[in-house]
């Protein structure tokens, strides 16, 4: 079994800083929850309502695969905000954006209108590469993506592809980098509309509650009539989420990142999605203090 760097955490919302504790009940539980895990793991949990933390090597750089939408999400919204570009706006397609694969948005014709809106949903709901790389050029590209993040306290997490000084980033982590307690943080933020304005924190939440990804991952873990707000991100050996849960008696976040991982196979069985859905349903039931709810066999 891999040796794991326990890091317990103090941070988040200021009225809450100083008084902030780790929840040492739930701490144990996770660390039991991930024994014998074959990848590296790192998680990060915080009870919104307390502010009480539970995190392993929650301060650990880990691909972000498709989480780092919504550090592109915070660069489009940036540009709505400025008046460059505008919610309702028409864009052209053109053939030029093409990112192979299974999107959506790829199979337009050149040439053919489609709203930002809709490619931003898109973005978040399907993960829709062609969409996410093209919105990423309207914001500004990965160089003001960064200078965002940066201004807002993140130091780890960065877009790496397709901006200039981070090729070497971008050979070790792909598209993006982050940490469990950074990504944590960003979903805080948003939460507590402390990102741009209440308006666009109102409309990010929006977009990040549409998630067409919720068999695999831990969503599916969370009843289907709780509001849940969330993004995750996959490639081969690397499975990861985060999550911010509107429970009625306390609303939650939690962050898994995983990388390194031994079983690489794409089937609902994989162990990194296995240990995801494990985690999430202990978390639902420990914050909701409740055992009734039980997900459907998939």
């Amino acid at each position: 079994m891999k040796k794991f760097l326990f890091v317990f955490l103090i941070f988040g919302n200021p009225v809450l800083s100083f008084g902030q504790k780790v929840d040492n009940k739930l701490q144990k539980k996770i660390e039991e929850a991930i024994t014998g895990f074959n990848g590296d793991i790192g998680i990060y949990v915080k009870n919104l309502r307390t502010g009480k933390t539970a995190s392993l090597n929650a301060d650990t750089i880990f691909p972000t695969a498709s989480i780092v939408k919504v550090p592109i999400l915070i660069g489009i919204m940036d540009k709505i905000q400025g008046g460059e570009l505008a919610y309702d706006s028409t864009l052209v397609y053109k053939d030029s954006l093409l990112y192979e694969g299974e999107d959506i948005l790829g199979s337009f014709k050149n040439g053919e209108k489609v709203l930002l809106k809709k490619v931003m949903m898109l973005m978040l709901s399907t993960s829709d590469n062609t969409a996410s790389l093209w919105l990423q050029s309207l914001a500004g590209k990965g160089t003001r993506i960064n200078e965002i993040l940066d201004s807002l306290g993140l130091i780890y997490t960065r877009v790496n592809s397709r901006t200039p000084g981070r090729e070497n980033n971008r050979t070790q982590y792909g598209w993006g980098q982050t940490t469990p307690k950074e990504m944590g943080i960003l979903f805080e933020k948003i939460y507590r509309n402390e990102v741009f304005s209440v308006a666009a924190c109102d409309r990010m939440m929006r977009c990040l509650g549409r998630n067409y990804w919720d068999l695999n991952e831990a969503i599916s873990q969370i009843p289907p009539y709780i509001e849940v707000f969330s993004k995750n991100g996959c490639v081969n050996a690397s499975r990861s989420e985060v999550l911010l849960v509107n429970a009625p008696h306390n609303p939650y976040i939690f962050s898994i990142f995983t990388k390194n991982n031994k079983d690489a196979q794409w089937t609902h069985h994989n162990e990194a999605w296995t240990m995801a859905r494990k985690i999430s349903l202990m978390l639902w039931r420990y914050f909701e203090e409740t055992d009734k709810w039980e997900p459907p066999t998939r």
